[in-house]
């Protein structure tokens, strides 16, 4: 075999290779669903078998049919938890934030396709080789707006440590790990997705300005009352008053929670049954107080895409397709030591799942994974890219061995063509 033509048949069995470990990985071949289809006491029970393998926290746990709560386990290493215990969300706050945005453009109070400076007088996105008049408050929304500070925030171990919003937008003290803490513009808005903790900051400052309350207070009033969230809050200090669940660490030990400047975008206080309440007011046939059913569609409709897949509308997660023509979505949220939540919803059907939980990094967005796999058969977008290191170990490995039965099939060829053939005289015995 010429080099050559050894080459290219290497690179197409390579290539081939490589598309199998990928449709694998995204159709979810050799995965399982966790209980049959449809099977809800199934599902729990293999849900709850998995926390309880695993936590070593708390966890608060509801499965949601047609906007009801069918199944629902809760468990705690300490003190009790309920679906009235007070967790600490993380960044599944982004997507109630998007409510409160959204509630304001209509009020016609803001455009979303307008300069977000516009809204701005006490800070303004520093300059840069990029036009920051095309960082409107859509593109803040689906991180496309072009920020790329990646954050992130790690917050403050007290009330008084706490920067001002404007100072935290400059430079953010509680950056997390890796990450310089300032909010920038450095790409081109429009030309990609982005995860900006910045920019979600950023729409706090924008409520405020345009609202004139707090951002806490605006989203108690225009959002939280109205749905009859009563346990929900972006104020640390209430939520203490209510019942804040521990904080756990993987360990099993305990700490405080931390204080945070970017409530908007980490610091989200809400209970597993006030998140039912948010997803029934989803459902298709809910009257929901706060936003039009046009703007619901709005919100799920994809504004961000990589490697080819819908993966971002106005504030929430497009995590697969539900089969009838739309998403699943919804928000994850984690913040060190150890929070990790998670909800998810089919907008067609008012199905969902909501799992608040301290002590594993990992055990809310796992378990929602599943959900969708149970529910649908296609996989999870952070399921997808949990797997991806096991796919590219597979993938490495099955590259090794095709180059490595290439050169081994070379090599015999060569010591082939030095041998004598028999009967040709060269054979001395």
């Amino acid at each position: 075999m010429k080099f050559g033509t050894f080459s290219l048949a290497m690179f197409i069995s390579v290539a081939a290779w490589g598309g199998l470990v990928f449709a694998a990985l995204d159709q979810g071949w050799g995965h399982s669903p966790i209980a049959e289809t449809g099977d809800i006491a199934a599902f729990e029970l293999a849900a709850k078998d998995t926390a309880e393998q695993r936590n070593t926290g708390n966890i608060s746990f509801i499965l949601i049919e047609d906007g009801v709560p069918v199944a629902d386990f809760h468990l705690s290493q300490e003190e009790p938890v309920d679906s009235q215990t007070v967790f600490q969300a993380a960044s599944l706050g982004k997507w109630l934030t998007a409510w409160g945005v959204m509630a304001l453009v209509e009020d016609g109070e803001i455009d979303l396709d307008a300069p977000v400076s516009s809204y701005l007088t006490r800070w303004q996105i520093p300059a840069s080789q990029f036009d920051a008049s095309k960082v409107t408050v859509r593109r803040l929304l689906s991180h496309t707006a072009g920020l790329t500070d990646g954050l992130g925030y790690d917050g403050f171990d007290a009330a008084q440590h706490r920067q001002n919003l404007e100072d935290s937008l400059t430079q953010a003290k509680d950056a997390s790990p890796g990450k310089d803490g300032r909010t920038l513009l450095g790409d081109e808005p429009g030309s990609g997705w982005n995860y900006s903790g910045g920019g979600y900051t950023l729409l706090q400052l924008v409520v405020e300005e345009v609202s004139g309350k707090s951002f806490s207070q605006f989203m108690d009033d225009r959002v939280f009352i109205p749905l009859e969230m009563n346990r929900t809050t972006f104020d640390h200090a209430e939520a203490l008053e209510r019942g804040l669940a521990q904080n756990f660490r993987p360990d099993g030990s305990t700490e405080p929670f931390r204080w945070y400047t970017a409530l908007a975008a980490t610091s989200l206080f809400t209970t597993s049954e006030d998140l039912v309440r948010f997803i029934a007011s989803q459902k298709p046939d809910a009257k929901n107080p706060v936003l039009s059913a046009e703007t619901m569609v709005l919100l799920r409709t994809p504004h961000a895409s990589e490697m080819g897949a819908d993966i971002w509308g106005l504030g929430v997660m497009l995590y697969a397709p539900n089969n009838s023509g739309d998403f699943i979505i919804g928000h994850d949220g984690s913040n060190e030591p150890a929070i990790n939540s998670a909800a998810r919803l089919d907008p067609t059907k008012g199905d969902g799942i909501v799992i608040l939980s301290t002590g594993n990094p990992l055990q809310a967005t796992e378990i929602a994974g599943e959900w969708v796999f149970w529910k649908t058969g296609n996989v999870d977008s952070l399921s997808f890219a949990s797997r991806l290191p096991i796919a590219f170990t597979v993938f490495a490995a099955g590259t090794v061995a095709i180059l490595l039965g290439g050169a081994l099939m070379i090599w015999r060829r060569r010591g082939n063509r030095g041998k004598p053939a028999p009967g040709d005289g060269s054979d001395l015995a």
